[in-house]
């Protein structure tokens, strides 16, 4: 066999895989940067206001790479709008880690979401565009599927450690989801968004406390 035959075997036998892996890569850098044109632009301008136009010149692709890899706006509006949810699962995670106790490590959490919504881009596309944008059912779905076996989980703990008393952890995670939506709703539409983050943090806080586990008192 002649020297070099099998290398150059090799090398047209991994060639094929070479070029997926690389088309992979380029399907994943386009995608990234028409979900981060969306962030940037559905979170200054709006959804209305931003086109379809708009988003493949700020990702500085064409509109047909666009729409070939969202078929339309509220495809990757969606998009946009399941890693900004992602996004802020995180950073409440990062709150909870200095958490005095189970319940603390709850409201922590709770209170990460309330402050990001003072970000104007997390508020326009959470809480002014997500529900109008999406619609009650999908934006309820998608809220849910990020946050609701998270608090679910933290509140088992809870009651496993004694720390509150909840009879159905799904139902109660639930009310909570829809006080925290309502919550960034009524900070995005204030006129003092900061004054109302306070006293929507402190009402749930209160909420959180109503469950927790009495003290037992001493005779």
């Amino acid at each position: 066999m002649p020297a070099g035959t099998e290398s150059t075997k090799m090398a047209s036998t991994t060639h094929p895989q070479q070029q997926s892996s690389l088309r992979a890569e380029q399907v994943a850098q386009t995608r990234a940067a028409l979900i981060g044109a969306g962030r940037r632009l559905f979170g200054q301008k709006g959804f209305r206001a931003t086109s379809v136009e708009d988003l493949a010149r700020e990702a500085r692709v064409t509109t047909g790479a666009l729409y070939h890899h969202f078929q339309t706006k509220t495809a990757l509006f969606e998009a946009v709008f399941e890693q900004a949810h992602t996004d802020l699962t995180v950073a409440a995670a990062e709150a909870a880690r200095n958490a005095s106790d189970e319940l603390d490590a709850i409201a922590r959490g709770f209170d990460a979401f309330l402050g990001s919504v003072l970000q104007p881009d997390v508020q326009q596309i959470l809480a002014v565009d997500g529900p109008a944008v999406l619609g009650p059912a999908r934006y309820t779905e998608i809220d849910e599927r990020y946050a609701f076996a998270v608090i679910v989980a933290a509140l088992q703990a809870a009651v496993e450690s004694g720390t509150m008393r909840v009879d159905d952890p799904e139902t109660i995670t639930r009310l909570l989801l829809g006080a925290l939506t309502r919550g960034a709703m009524l900070i995005a539409s204030s006129p003092n968004p900061v004054e109302t983050r306070h006293a929507v943090s402190q009402s749930i806080r209160a909420l959180l406390n109503g469950l927790r586990t009495p003290k037992r008192s001493r005779v």
